[in-house]
């Protein structure tokens, strides 16, 4: 469902918004001490707090020259990305969906999983203050979706945190050593909660190849033997999830394709 220019253009500024709010998020719900409320955004080097102007999505990183206008300190590139990415997935969502509470639910699956991404990538952990509440609200979505049943969900939550959980069982069983954490179980328990059961084929296999693509390009540049690299596997699952929500429609059409033997 495609929208008016500039009905995208204030989602991609309320994208940019809520990106900005995100990184806030980023910085200090792996703390367990700090609140993501108090205090206001400050400098995380010499906690000057910033002035309005200094607050401005993508703009005041710009104007500032990605520096802290106090200590003068490089401020982190995350920042912008995370707006500018933020302000992406909004427009892509409501390019995709239009106005209606479907939308709002996958604009909050797609700020979710922007968080999991970037903290498990800086801290390898998936917080549950993220995909615990998550799996709630994308089951409670799912009564007022037209895309997804209840049925759906509830079972996309079931298979999602059971298939991990049996392979990450496995895996521990086969060689004593854990493979994978509850943080990846839980946070696939979201992804079926918001996308339905049949989101997962797709999720885990993209996740999964692009995994062993990116682990064994890194084992090569740091000429590591073994499985001793330890990478985390929230964001592969997250970018599929991010991947399916927008092209579901094109990737179920590739699929009966293949089946039906008409893709080549």
């Amino acid at each position: 469902m495609h929208s008016e220019p500039l009905i995208l253009t204030f989602a991609a500024l309320l994208g940019a918004i809520v990106g900005s709010f995100l990184n806030v998020v980023i910085l200090r719900l792996p703390q367990p001490e700090e609140s993501i409320v108090f205090p206001a955004s400050h400098c995380p080097k010499c906690q000057a707090a910033l002035r309005w102007y200094e607050n401005i999505p993508l703009l005041s990183y710009i104007f500032l020259g990605g520096r802290c206008s106090h200590c003068r300190c490089r401020i982190s590139p995350q920042y912008p990305l995370v707006e500018a990415a933020m302000a992406v997935l909004s427009t892509a969502v409501v390019y995709r969906f239009g106005l209606n509470i479907t939308a709002g639910g996958f604009f909050c699956f797609s700020a979710a999983l922007l968080v999991v991404i970037v903290i498990d990538l800086r801290h390898q952990i998936i917080p549950d203050m993220i995909s615990l509440p998550g799996i709630v609200i994308g089951f409670v979505l799912s009564f007022f979706s037209p895309l997804i049943s209840w049925l759906d969900s509830l079972m996309g939550i079931l298979c999602g945190g059971g298939v991990l959980y049996t392979i990450a069982l496995l895996y521990f069983f086969l060689r004593k050593q854990e493979g994978m954490g509850g943080g990846d179980i839980k946070l696939l328990a979201m992804i079926g909660a918001f996308l339905g059961w049949q989101a997962l084929p797709f999720v885990i296999f993209a996740s999964s190849m692009s995994g062993a693509l990116v682990g064994v390009l890194v084992m090569f540049l740091e000429r590591k033997e073994g499985l001793s690299t330890r990478i985390p596997f929230g964001p592969f699952l997250s970018l599929a999830a991010l991947l399916y929500m927008l092209f579901y429609q094109e990737i179920t059409a590739l699929y009966w394709s293949y089946l039906h033997g008409s893709l080549f």
